[in-house]
Parts: structure tokens; C-alpha cells; sequence
């Protein structure tokens, strides 16, 4: 019986099969046909490899922001986004206005090495004008076969001069650990910002080191890191759980994309007391960990909301050194839950998804018994109060102000104090304030906007005149208070300055270390791990 039943199962699947693929065919020949003619009859010339691009392009964005076409043109990102390494210079570029400008050169990097520093104006390369170009196109320009030269002539703001320098590019690769260390009362710290090919080696060997360091606690930061190879995050996991624990599983629409993953070495230290700092901006691979970690009660969770993305990708190399990056699965942590919190699916999108309410998520348990829902993302088990920045600090930032200040300190020392410990003296603030005030930059403060609205409705419904004389007076006072934000914020912008101007000498992994001392979230961390007793009550669903 069971076998007459399996007939016409199958028939119905290869019958299926076969009309997808004359559907795939018919489409095909159309595309081709309507590609031909547009070549053979438009009225311009067109660019068909540009057509095709596009079309593809189109096409996958209609399924989800996770499936990518790469042209051969693009090979670099590729490499980028499964290795942590391109063909290039190793710089950061920015837009300053007009121009384009070399905003941070990579520690040992062909620029560092040759001489490119942090404000250097691109005018030219290989003697082409690049000074219409943005940075989007000036990127691309810089990318290429490691090995290449490439000659860069720059204008130097702090000299006022141009000088010329021939750059080779080389493999950059970044590495998946940008930094690691001691903090205070033994407390280790790992910064893990991609989950590339050896970040689980990397963050191996920093933990290994740390522990003969004496480390006794670890924070694990997350923040910022948007993914990558799933298999690097369950080796990640692996340094502290057991062999054979089960850390994610996939589901997709064909059998062989149904995986379970599972630790499969022995633990490295399954006891050391571990929080996970995660925010809006951890995605993927990192809300894997944050997710075993928290479904398994391995560590506790700080930070913010995580981004919420549960659908994994696999990379298909295509002809003529082209690739796809198709959505082929989604992925549950643990608990059985799922973290994405877009069904693109379903042609939601992140415009129109709407919020899960508390009411209509599915509650899991984690393996202690801890209630964890569903909700789109990893929800920390402490939530930090947002860091809103000061209008005055915006404003300085829009207009690369502090920007062009650390590059001329940069300009006047050979070196400064170790990462951790520098700090802008008031001598030097104030030069930055008198330095500030000479650019006469703007900004509008939201209670001046508010105002703004309010004198609108007053002329709107004939009470202006009447309030005319203390609309004036409250905006000239509020003009007074902001002449002096530059001081009454002196805390907040010495602390951004001072670590701008560590990057310029100590590049990122100073501005890591610098950054650390003045981090709440890692302030917050650290009194979670040295309190034992709230650290356990967490973990237990007692806090």
C-alpha cells in the first residue's frame, strides 16, 4: 500500500520539477530575446553587461537584502566577506566635502608603510584626476590584484603640500580579533569583529593567552560585528561547552540544507563566568553565540537588541569569475527559536515589518528553564541606557572638525602617552575650542527646532504677535547657552578627541584600548562578573 502511495507522489514531484524547469526556460528566451533586440534596435547604444547587472540586481532584491550577484568586477568583496581579506592598500577613505581623504591607514598596511597619513587629500592616481570622484568610486580604484602598483599623488593639509607616492597593494586582511587584554580584578577582554575563516583560532588563542595571564572573567564583545561563517561561531562556542552540544540548526526548503551543529571537540574552560556585550548592530553569526549563550545559560547578555538576522547564506561560484550569495536556509539557536525578525519571505520588509508584541511571541525555555521569546533578535539579559551623543558633537563631526584637529596634533608629535593613558590636557581643549570656533560652524539644537514648529502654529492660528517678543527673547538666550556648549560639554568631545588622536599613533587597537576605560557597557560587565551572586541570579532567571 505504502508503495502504491509513493507513485504518484513521485509523479506529482517530477511533474512539478519538469514545469519549473520549462517555466525557467521559456523566461530565459524571453530575457534573451528582449536583451537581443534592445542591442540590435534602440535608438542608443546600450551596454548589455549593464542591462544584465541590473536585471539580476532587480531580481534577487525582490527576495530579501541577503542575495547578492558579484560581477568579476567585484571579486575583492567576495574574498572580503568569506576571508576578512581584499587586494588593496589598507586605508580607510572618507568624504571631507569636495574631496576624498585618507581617514585612518591600517596598522603595517602598504599605506602606512609608504607614508599616506590620516587628512591626506586623493588628487590623483595613475595619473588620473580623481577630484569629481566619491569615495565609493575612489574605493573601487584601490582595490585590485595584490602586487599592482598603484601611484597615488596626495595634497597634505598640515604641510600644504602635494607629494606623490607609489603604493603596492598587497592582501589586506583583517583580523577577526583586533584586539584582546587584561583589565582590572583579572577580567579578560576579547573584541571579536567578524566571523571570518580562523576567527574561532583567533579567539582561541587570545582566551589561552589570557588564562596564563591569569584571567579569571571574560567579556566577549560583539558590538558591531555583523556575522559571517556559521562554523566559526560554533567553534566559538566549542571553548566553552562541552563536545557534541547542540548550538544551531538550519532549515531550508531542500533536505541538504537541514543541518544540526554541534560542538565537536573537547571544552577549553567550561566554567569561567562570561558576559556577552551585543547591540542593535550584531547580526547573524553574533547572535548565534549571544543566542547559545543565552539559551544554554553559559553567560549573561548586555548591551542592546540585536539586529535580528536568522537567514543564512551560502556563496555559488558562477562562470567567468562571477558569484552569487543566495539565502538558502533559516537558522534556530538552541532554545528552537529563530532571530530573524524580517520575513522576507513573505514580502515583509524593514520599512513595513511590524514589531512583535510580548502577546504574540512564542516563549521558549532556556536549558535552566528561563522564559526567552521570539521576538526578532537576541534581547540581553540587561539592557544599557542609550549613549545620545550632543548635538555640538554632531555638528563637529559632520563638519570633520575634530577630524582635522587630531590631524594636525598628529602633525606636532612624534608620540604621545600610551593608549590607556593619554588625555587632552585643558591647555590643549582650549586650543581645540579656539581651533573649532574659527571654522563658524551651525547646528540646530531640537529645542530650537521645536520652536521653530511652535512659531509656525502661533502665526498659523493668529497668536504670534502676541508671543512675538518672548519667541525672540527665548531663541537669543538659547544662542547665548549654545556659544558656550563647547564647554559645557568639554567631557564628552575631550574624550572623542582624545581617542581620535590615539588612533592617529596607535591605530585601531589604541583606539580599542582607549575606548575601553570610558565604555558603559563595559563598565557594566565588569560589576556583573566580580558580583557572583547576581552573576548566578541572572543565569537562573532570578535576577
Amino acid at each position: 500500500m505504502k508503495k502504491l502511495l509513493l507513485i504518484p507522489i513521485l509523479f506529482i514531484t517530477i511533474l512539478l520539477s519538469a514545469q519549473n524547469d520549462f517555466a525557467i526556460a521559456k523566461n530565459v528566451d524571453i530575457f534573451v530575446s528582449i536583451l537581443k533586440e534592445l542591442n540590435a534596435k534602440y535608438a542608443d547604444e546600450i551596454n548589455p553587461t549593464d542591462l544584465v547587472n541590473k536585471a539580476i540586481q532587480g531580481m534577487l532584491k525582490s527576495l530579501d537584502p541577503y542575495s547578492v550577484y558579484y560581477p568579476e568586477s567585484q571579486i575583492e568583496d567576495v574574498k572580503l566577506m568569506t576571508a576578512g581579506q581584499y587586494g588593496g592598500i589598507g586605508a580607510l577613505i572618507q568624504q571631507h566635502g569636495k574631496n576624498v581623504v585618507i581617514a585612518e591607514p591600517y596598522e603595517n598596511s602598504p599605506a602606512h608603510k609608504t607614508g599616506l597619513r590620516a587628512g591626506d587629500i586623493i588628487l590623483k592616481i595613475n595619473g588620473q584626476n580623481v577630484h569629481e570622484k566619491n569615495s565609493s568610486e575612489i574605493s573601487t580604484i584601490l582595490r585590485g590584484q595584490p602586487g599592482t602598483t598603484l601611484n597615488i599623488e596626495i595634497e597634505r593639509p598640515t604641510d600644504g603640500k602635494k607629494h606623490a607616492f607609489a603604493v603596492k597593494r598587497e592582501d589586506i586582511k583583517f583580523p577577526p580579533v583586533p584586539f584582546f587584554g587584561m583589565l582590572e580584578n583579572n577580567i579578560g577582554y576579547i573584541r571579536l569583529d567578524q566571523f571570518t575563516e580562523k576567527a574561532s583560532s583567533e579567539v582561541k588563542e587570545a582566551f589561552i593567552q589570557l588564562k596564563e595571564k591569569g584571567m579569571k572573567y571574560l567579556i566577549l564583545d560583539l558590538r558591531n560585528n555583523g556575522g559571517g561563517l556559521l562554523h566559526e561561531a560554533v567553534n566559538i562556542m566549542n571553548i566553552f561547552v562541552d563536545q557534541n552540544v547542540k548550538i544551531a540548526e538550519t532549515k531550508g526548503k531542500i533536505p541538504e540544507q537541514n543541518h544540526v551543529f554541534r560542538t565537536r571537540n573537547a571544552v577549553i574552560d567550561r566554567e569561567i563566568p562570561v558576559v556577552v556585550l551585543v547591540n542593535e548592530t550584531s547580526a547573524s553569526a553574533s547572535e548565534i553565540v549571544a543566542g547559545a549563550f543565552q539559551d544554554l545559560d553559559r553567560g549573561v547578555i548586555i548591551g542592546k537588541k540585536t539586529f535580528g538576522k536568522g537567514l543564512v547564506q551560502n556563496i555559488v561560484p558562477l562562470s567567468y569569475n562571477t558569484s552569487l550569495k543566495i539565502t538558502v536556509s533559516k537558522y534556530y539557536i538552541p532554545s528552537g527559536r529563530c532571530v530573524q525578525n524580517i520575513d522576507y519571505f513573505n514580502q515583509d520588509t524593514l520599512a513595513g515589518a511590524p514589531l512583535i508584541p510580548d502577546s504574540l511571541a512564542t516563549a521558549y525555555k532556556t536549558k535552566q528553564g528561563r522564559i526567552v521569546y521570539d521576538k526578532g533578535g537576541i534581547e540581553p539579559d540587561i539592557i544599557t541606557p542609550d549613549s545620545i551623543p550632543s548635538n555640538i558633537l554632531i555638528a563637529l563631526l559632520l563638519n570633520n572638525i575634530i577630524f582635522d584637529f587630531s590631524n594636525n596634533y598628529a602633525a606636532k608629535y612624534d608620540s604621545i602617552l600610551p593608549a590607556k593613558q593619554f588625555k587632552l590636557s585643558d591647555a590643549e581643549y582650549k586650543q581645540f575650542a579656539d581651533f573649532a570656533k574659527s571654522k563658524n560652524f551651525e547646528y540646530q539644537t531640537e529645542t530650537e527646532e521645536l520652536l521653530k514648529e511652535l512659531k509656525e502654529i502661533a502665526q498659523n492660528e493668529k497668536y504670534y504677535p502676541a508671543i512675538e517678543s518672548i519667541y525672540n527673547d527665548m531663541i537669543q538666550k538659547i544662542e547665548n547657552e549654545k556659544s558656550n556648549d563647547i564647554y559645557k560639554f568639554q567631557n564628552e568631545l575631550s574624550e572623542y578627541i582624545a581617542n581620535e588622536i590615539v588612533a592617529r599613533f596607535y591605530y585601531q587597537k589604541g583606539r580599542i584600548e582607549h575606548q575601553l576605560a570610558i565604555d558603559p557597557d563595559v563598565q557594566t560587565a565588569m560589576e556583573v562578573l566580580l558580583n557572583a551572586q547576581r552573576y548566578k541570579s541572572i543565569l537562573s532567571g532570578k535576577k
